[in-house]
């Protein structure tokens, strides 16, 4: 098992990335251009629109009594991971709460993990608009710099070469 570790480590250590943690970059760096480009809510409803599907099949096949078609499972299923939980539609089955357990806490956790995200991303995006800005400043303000170094070097040689000249 140690030595199992030890092997990862190296791995990492000489650049050879896991598959997970490509799929893990290349999600992230999605996630950024989305979260960049202010595209990000086709995504976050596109995942919860697929996360209630697949928990409403699964809850209509667990508790067929307590839900009459897929539809009203997906449609509790919305409801639950939304946090909302209307009441209308509730598992009675020991399996059905079970899995009514597990969607609310994952909604009310993939809610809170999916704001506390995108607001980091909004705010890394701003943070890196203003450094863009500020360093375009710069850069002006260092030519404005130059330009007047040059004005002083020229008036300097001017001064310099009127010294210089030989008196009459």
């Amino acid at each position: 098992m140690r030595h199992r570790r030890s092997e990862r480590l190296a791995r990492v250590r000489v650049g050879v990335m896991p598959v997970r943690s490509r799929a893990t970059s290349r999600l992230r760096g999605t996630l950024a251009r989305a979260v960049a480009s202010r595209r990000i809510f086709p995504y976050l409803a596109g995942t919860t629109a697929a996360l209630a599907v697949i928990v409403g099949v699964l809850v209509r096949t667990v508790a067929p009594k307590d839900f009459d078609s897929v539809g009203e499972g997906i449609w509790w299923a919305l409801v639950t991971l939304a946090t909302v939980g209307y009441g209308d539609v509730v598992p009675t089955t020991p399996w059905g709460r079970v899995i009514g357990g597990v969607v609310i806490v994952l909604g009310v956790t993939f809610l809170a993990f999916l704001t506390a995200t995108v607001t980091s991303m909004f705010v890394a995006t701003e943070q890196h608009e203003e450094a863009a800005r500020v360093s375009a400043l710069q850069a002006e303000r260092d030519e404005e710099t130059r330009a007047l170094l040059r004005r002083l070097d020229e008036r300097l040689a001017v001064i310099e070469a009127t010294f210089k000249a030989p008196s009459r």
